[in-house]
């Protein structure tokens, strides 16, 4: 996948727009870390676009919280564990 730097993206931006529709995708970084991914569309794609990087934000968001969950041994737990939680929460909310 192609990298873009934000420094490029600033100061070139017209040939970092070629290079989008070149490439379909740009990754941008900062201090040589990714920071962002560019995708192209058009208008009649943008709706779909949109809605399959949501999907794969929520895809990831899951994943890392199932991580998450097996390396602290919150995926152990039972339902009435998990149970006691959830009312714990939901009574820290109403205070």
């Amino acid at each position: 996948m192609k990298m873009v730097t934000v420094r490029d993206f600033r100061s070139r931006s017209a040939g970092v727009w070629r290079e989008l529709a070149r490439e379909r995708n740009l990754v941008i970084t900062s201090n040589g870390k990714p920071i962002g991914i560019l995708l192209s569309t058009t208008e009649e794609t943008l709706e779909q676009s949109l809605s399959a990087a949501r999907r794969a934000q929520a895809m990831q968001a899951l994943t890392e919280t199932q991580l998450e969950a097996v390396r602290d041994g919150r995926s152990r737990m039972s339902l009435e564990e998990i149970n006691k939680e959830i009312a714990k929460a939901r009574r820290g909310r109403r205070a």
